[in-house]
């Protein structure tokens, strides 16, 4: 536990500095966190296209309830 709580103490540092350096250059805000999202999901192979599948299906079973497109 004590090598997690070291981790997420680094991890809030260097989002700081990083949140520090974006607004010092005027950055908006949307744009840091798009920025950091991005490079989270760089960071993880495979989650970007998980989540897309994830959404995919969520719209596909909405259109299904709406009778908007058949079962297959």
């Amino acid at each position: 536990m004590a090598n997690t709580n070291s981790h997420l103490t680094e991890l809030e540092d260097l989002l700081r500095k990083a949140a520090e350096l974006s607004a010092g250059q005027d950055i908006p805000s949307e744009a840091f966190m798009a920025a950091a999202f991005n490079a989270y999901l760089e960071a993880r192979p495979g989650m970007r296209e998980e989540l897309e599948d994830k959404e995919l299906k969520s719209q596909l079973r909405k259109l299904r309830k709406n009778g908007m497109i058949a079962l297959a």
